[in-house]
C-alpha cells in the first residue's frame, strides 16, 4: 500500500504543477497582450493608403548591383531611359564607362 500511495501522490503533485505552468502560461501572455495594445493603439491610424505609401519600390544600380529606394535613387536620363544609381560615384562610373563605349565603338 505504501508504494501505491507514493505513486498517488506523485500523479497528484504533476496534476498540480502542469495546471500551475497552464495558469501561469495563461497570466503572462495576458499581461503581455495588454502591455502591447498601448502600441498597436499608435498605429491604429495607419490606413491602408499610407501603408502604400510606406512600401516603396528597390532599383538596382547598374554598376554595383546595390539596391535602392527609388526616392532616395539618383536618377540619371540618357537616351530617352531613366537609370537610378546608389551614389554619384556609381554615376559617374556609369558616364565615363559610357563615354569609353562610344569611343571605342
Amino acid at each position: 500500500m505504501n508504494m501505491l500511495a507514493r505513486v498517488a501522490r506523485f500523479l497528484v503533485w504533476v496534476l498540480v504543477l502542469s495546471w500551475s505552468m497552464w495558469l501561469l502560461r495563461r497570466v503572462l501572455g495576458w499581461l503581455l497582450r495588454k502591455a502591447e495594445k498601448p502600441s498597436q493603439q499608435s498605429t491604429a491610424g495607419f490606413s491602408a493608403t499610407d501603408a502604400t505609401k510606406a512600401s516603396r519600390r528597390l532599383i538596382r544600380d547598374p554598376i554595383c548591383g546595390m539596391h535602392v529606394d527609388e526616392t532616395l535613387s539618383i536618377p540619371y536620363r540618357e537616351e530617352g531611359e531613366l537609370l537610378h544609381f546608389c551614389s554619384i560615384a556609381c554615376r559617374d562610373a556609369y558616364v565615363s564607362s559610357m563615354k569609353r563605349f562610344v569611343a571605342n565603338a
